[in-house]
């Protein structure tokens, strides 16, 4: 297996991670501007292509009762949109208190600005990490099987 790129949706920022399937590491990449929507996708390709990556991983943010929200609905459609201009295999991760967690690993260490900057690439880490100790694609749905 290889590289795998997590993608943390969101409107204004996207992070983005990359994990090694071989050793199930994930690490934060970069943070991406969610718009316009075009380059925003460019630049995640441009990463998976500098990456060799074979596949994305885009975080799934589930209700609490494990039903699909708007940010749900947004980031699976985001995910569909990834699969069709890259030609990637896409899949969908349950990334329910991600943030979270991303924000309590950087805690103390950064200024709010800059927590606020890093917070969504962690994030992206931090799902990224469970879906390839999980079984990776295997253990993950695509878009359209949600």
């Amino acid at each position: 297996m290889g590289c795998w790129l997590g993608i943390d949706h969101g409107t204004v920022r996207m992070g983005v991670a990359a994990g090694d399937t071989a050793t199930g590491i994930a690490s934060p990449l970069a943070v991406v501007p969610a718009r316009p929507e075009a380059r925003a996708i460019g630049q995640i390709a441009r990463l998976a292509r500098e990456y060799h990556a074979e596949g994305l991983v885009v975080g799934w943010p589930l209700n609490m009762d494990d039903t699909e929200g708007p940010q749900g609905r947004a980031a699976r459609e985001m995910a569909c949109r990834l699969a069709e201009a890259t030609g990637m295999d896409v899949r969908m991760w349950d990334e329910r208190l991600s943030s979270f967690a991303a924000d309590q690993a950087l805690a103390g260490h950064l200024t709010r600005k800059k927590k606020k900057a890093r917070q969504d690439a962690v994030a992206a880490a931090t799902f990224l990490q469970e879906f390839l100790s999980s079984g990776g694609p295997d253990a993950a749905p695509r878009p359209d099987e949600t």
